[in-house]
């Protein structure tokens, strides 16, 4: 009986702490010098093309690839807006940045289209970063490696106010971790078999 109230309390004490580590599973962030680097759309993608263009001026990439969705808002395309917004930002570094319009609203479904940019970098990169919110990299990079898995993926993570640790402290990063994680485990047991 002792033995089993043993496990009962090792299983509970085991379980608390990964429910209050849990946040920092979802981050990775262990960028490799690259051929090229990916900023994701979606999110805050300020943050995300200010760490992508980070990582492009400290040599961790040859092109960065910033990633902007299709569409547009107040009469402009959003293509265009992110052009605009690289020529003013980018510097010496704007020959090296180039503009993917995808059309989506999951990564799983922007992962090809991402990959069919790349395809046409010269020269052809092998190894790519990809720069997604802190929060979304984990789930971004199984995601990359498994629709695009000629190229070697490492993840960057861009900081953001919608997500910290620890999670459970804050309202919206308790939303962000709840959904993101919901997430995670939908593209883990069903999406990645589809």
């Amino acid at each position: 009986m002792k033995a089993l109230i043993v496990i009962i309390v090792l299983l509970i004490l085991t379980g608390a702490l990964l429910f209050l580590q849990s946040g920092g599973r979802l981050v990775v962030n262990y960028p490799e010098k690259s051929d090229a680097i990916v900023t994701l759309g979606g999110g805050q993608v300020d943050t995300r093309y200010w760490r992508g263009l980070e990582l492009l001026r400290a040599g961790y990439g040859q092109h960065l690839v910033v990633d902007v969705l299709a569409g547009g808002a107040y009469g402009r395309r959003y293509a265009d807006l992110a052009s605009d917004f690289v020529a003013r930002t980018a510097g010496e570094n704007v020959s090296q940045i180039s503009i993917c319009v995808i059309d989506g609203d999951s990564t799983k479904d922007e992962a090809p289209q991402v990959g069919a940019c790349l395809q046409r970098l010269q020269p052809a990169p092998r190894s790519v970063i990809l720069v997604t919110d802190d929060y979304h990299t984990r789930r971004a990079l199984s995601i990359f490696r498994n629709r695009e898995p000629q190229y070697h993926w490492t993840p960057a993570a861009a900081g953001n106010q919608f997500f910290g640790q620890p999670w459970w402290k804050n309202r919206e990063w308790a939303k962000t971790y709840l959904t993101e994680m919901q997430k995670f485990v939908w593209w883990e047991v069903w999406d990645r078999w589809r």
